[in-house]
């Protein structure tokens, strides 16, 4: 597939409101009904990219910085980060308005998920390059092989002498030669 796109293409954004069965004994969001907000934007930012089915394959990281309350009206904007043979990493963030006059948005969470690429028998396809433009998307273009490697390494399917990117990280002066 040579075909490249752009994380632009795959921006996808949800807006909820959390409601009284959303919440917690704190009157907060449940963590898991934030995860399934994630995962569902995340997943439509996934198809966006290489408009093919796709399945949610790990979330690598989620940060829940803030609590949300009941209440608030919670926006989630995910892109694809990086494409790879057949997977997607999509970073999802996650942001917050409270209904009062000075509702300010902000940033309450965020996530780290990938997603592969099937057909209709459920087998990896491959999936578009990624080109990104701005320069967070850069910054989480270079992170995400990063993150890759580093799973890998956990995994065994990668020796720590082969992750160029992580080495690179811990040790700049060995990657410079």
């Amino acid at each position: 597939m040579s075909t490249i796109k752009n994380p632009k293409d795959s921006l996808t954004v949800m807006t909820q409101i959390v409601m009284p069965n959303d919440t917690n004994q704190m009157n907060n969001l449940f963590g898991g009904q934030l995860l399934s907000w994630m995962d569902r934007c995340c997943a439509i930012s996934a198809h966006r990219h290489c408009k093919r089915q796709v399945v949610t394959s790990t979330i690598n990281n989620v940060a829940f910085k803030n609590p949300i309350p009941h209440g608030a009206i919670v926006t989630i904007e995910a892109k694809v980060s990086r494409a790879f043979t057949s997977s997607m990493e999509v970073i999802a963030d996650v942001f917050l308005e409270e209904q009062r006059p000075n509702g300010a948005r902000i940033k309450a969470n965020e996530g780290i998920f990938t997603f592969v690429a099937v057909d209709q028998l459920g087998n990896p396809i491959n999936v578009p390059k990624i080109e990104p433009e701005t320069e967070l998307e850069k910054e989480r273009f270079a992170a995400a092989l990063r993150r890759r490697q580093l799973a890998l390494i956990i995994a065994g399917k990668m020796e720590p002498e082969q992750a160029t990117e992580l080495k690179a990280l811990f040790y700049p002066e060995e990657s410079q030669q």
